[in-house]
């Protein structure tokens, strides 16, 4: 993208400049000789009334002579005239060839900017895009990209390019003037009266700035920022190029995001923001692909259907978010916790054995009985089966094993964990595994 653009002006471009200059020149001619032909017939007036004794050969002579002297004058101003049009016209000529070949490189560096951001997946990769975007429309320049994080309250440099950061100290979309006025901001001064107060103070003193406003899905959310010397702004060219980067980078940063909140919400339930089955399959499936051994632990709250009945839907959705939060405060990042269906819960833990997997979830136990204690919500338990995947056929055995083992926990009284192939509830801790 930092590769420079050979524009060539068509041959119909340079044939309608030449007919431009043929027209005019056909007009002076035209114009010229008209002169003449007034110029002398006026000369054979003039030799008739003021020398009305000449006869013949002197009459003639004395017409052309008077004809001539009257036609020089408008000859000289009439070949000045075509010169000065000529010269007008070639300068036009000239201004529309560079006007074109403007406008062809902001046409190619759109082009290829919107390719290259078309092939960014994340925001990362676009960001990428964006720094080397603005060392080829804005070279040598400091530019930096500000945007707003989450809350949409402060604003970070997520791009910048350039030796050294333009620096600007805006720490919030609404204290941005090209945020809050929707407009690209040129500043020739930071000292003139006018200027962002922003640019005042730098560490590098007086400077001229240019600050484009960045959108994303209808909001302005940032900013590129570029600096450079005192009245000496970027030029048109560039503050193009700036704007061309601010709406194709909001655009796709819009696209990616508008995405990745489809992707969330397929993938994940909508009540406790844990992830669906689907997801947790698919997660089981690249670990048995790539050889990663995993223990499996399913989990049930007890007398879910009668917290329902005796407290309300509202208290048994707040058992399910406690439990939720209690899986993601306790498990590592690599583990993944799933809302099964219902009050069933899942979990997958690679790289741990049975000893292990017992071990967790008896911390998740014991800080459900920490936490469900909240007075939003009654007292409540959960039982747990757990499995391992080196002892399952398929995912499908495998679950089945988890499950049968979670059944048994819960004849045995409910509030156990219990392991595969075992009836008899298990506790953390112990070392003999019966």
């Amino acid at each position: 993208m930092g590769e420079d653009v050979t524009v060539r002006v068509t041959d119909a471009d340079r044939a309608a400049a030449r007919e431009g200059v043929r027209r005019t020149s056909r007009g002076t001619t035209i114009g010229g000789i008209g002169f003449v032909l007034l110029a002398t017939f006026a000369g054979v007036v003039l030799a008739q009334e003021l020398l009305p004794a000449l006869t013949g050969v002197w009459r003639a002579i004395a017409s052309a002579a008077a004809a001539g002297a009257l036609a020089m004058p408008l000859l000289l101003g009439v070949s000045g005239m075509a010169k000065r049009r000529a010269i007008e016209s070639g300068s036009e000529q000239t201004a529309q060839e560079r006007i074109m070949r403007a406008e062809a490189r902001r046409r190619e560096f759109e082009s290829r900017l919107s390719r290259a951001l078309e092939m960014s997946d994340d925001e990362e990769a676009a960001f990428d895009v964006v720094g080397r975007a603005m060392r080829a429309a804005i070279p040598d320049t400091p530019v930096e990209l500000l945007l707003a994080d989450n809350s949409h309250a402060h604003l970070e440099r997520v791009v910048l390019a350039g030796e050294e950061a333009p620096g600007c100290p805006v720490d919030s979309p609404d204290g941005c003037v090209a945020c809050r006025r929707a407009q690209t901001q040129v500043f020739a001064d930071s000292e003139d009266l006018d200027s962002c107060p922003m640019l005042r103070g730098r560490e590098r003193g007086r400077c001229s700035g240019v600050c484009v406003p960045v959108s994303i899905m209808g909001r302005t959310v940032g900013v590129v920022h570029a600096t450079g010397p005192v009245n000496e702004p970027l030029e048109d060219e560039a503050v193009q190029g700036a704007q061309t980067l601010a709406n194709q980078a909001g655009n796709r940063l819009g696209m990616l995001r508008v995405m990745a909140e489809t992707q969330l919400q397929a993938s994940t339930d909508g009540l406790t923001g844990l992830v669906n089955r689907r997801s947790l399959e698919n997660r089981m499936r690249r670990l048995r692909a790539d050889g990663m051994a995993f223990a499996f632990v399913m989990a049930d709250l007890d007398h879910f259907k009668v917290l329902n009945d005796t407290y309300g839907h509202e208290a048994g959705d707040r058992a399910l978010r406690i439990f939720s939060e209690t899986l993601r405060f306790e498990l590592r990042a690599d583990d993944t916790a799933c809302r099964y269906g219902g009050e069933e819960f899942a979990v997958v833990l690679p790289g741990v054995d049975l000893h292990e997997a017992v071990d967790v979830s008896e911390r998740i136990r014991q800080a459900l009985a920490t936490t469900s204690g909240r007075g939003d919500v009654p007292v409540f338990t959960a039982s747990f089966g757990i499995a391992h995947s080196t002892d399952a056929g398929d995912l499908d055995d495998l679950v089945g094993r988890a499950d049968r083992a979670m059944f048994a926990a819960k004849t045995a009284g409910r509030d156990r964990i219990c392991l595969d192939g075992h009836s008899t509830p298990v506790v953390a801790g112990l070392s003999a595994l019966a």
